[in-house]
């Protein structure tokens, strides 16, 4: 299998994820839907002002990621790294643990920086790490690597992304 068929597979596979970790939504061409959609105490966005693709550029500067691209409406980013890995940020101002929780198979409690935060293969391969935010609120890093589906360095590799992101993220009390 060429590098580029796996940086495919490893792109869909990540894709495939996000969709799972984030839930899915139906619109109808010419209806209104809200801008952004909220579930904490405050009602407001802990994300506002803070854009995946931008923050996953900062964190791929200078490591050969290609730039990041958000393929929806939500607060998502993808980039590949031409012949090794692909990552993805997910900032999900409606769900939080739990519901990272209830939507994989291997979740491992565990903390990043001090934040609460889950661990889970990705199943196409690769791994995901959950960091709180808020109760219902959440940061999804994913990894995948085009070295083969179940290769431990994607979780180094996310884990050491995942603590990067950490101190970008907002605090909520």
């Amino acid at each position: 299998m060429s590098i580029r068929t796996r940086i495919a597979h490893a792109v869909t596979g990540v894709a495939c994820l996000i969709l799972v970790a984030t839930g899915c939504t139906t619109t109808v061409p010419g209806t209104a839907s809200p801008a952004s959609v909220t579930n904490t105490t405050s009602g407001a966005d802990v994300f506002a002002g803070l854009d995946a693709c931008r923050v996953l550029d900062q964190l791929n500067s200078g490591q050969g990621f290609e730039p990041g691209e958000n393929k929806s409406r939500r607060n998502e980013c993808t980039a590949s790294k031409p012949g090794s890995a692909a990552n993805s940020l997910v900032l999900d101002p409606v769900q939080g643990l739990s519901e990272f929780a209830q939507s994989n198979k291997t979740v491992v409690e565990t903390s990043i920086n001090g934040r609460a935060a889950m661990q889970a293969d990705i199943p196409t391969g690769g791994c995901a790490i959950a960091i709180e935010v808020a109760e219902h609120a959440r940061a999804v890093v994913l990894f995948t690597l085009s070295s083969g589906t179940r290769d431990p360095q994607a979780c180094v590799d996310a884990r050491a992304f995942a603590e990067r992101l950490e101190p970008l993220l907002p605090k909520v009390p």
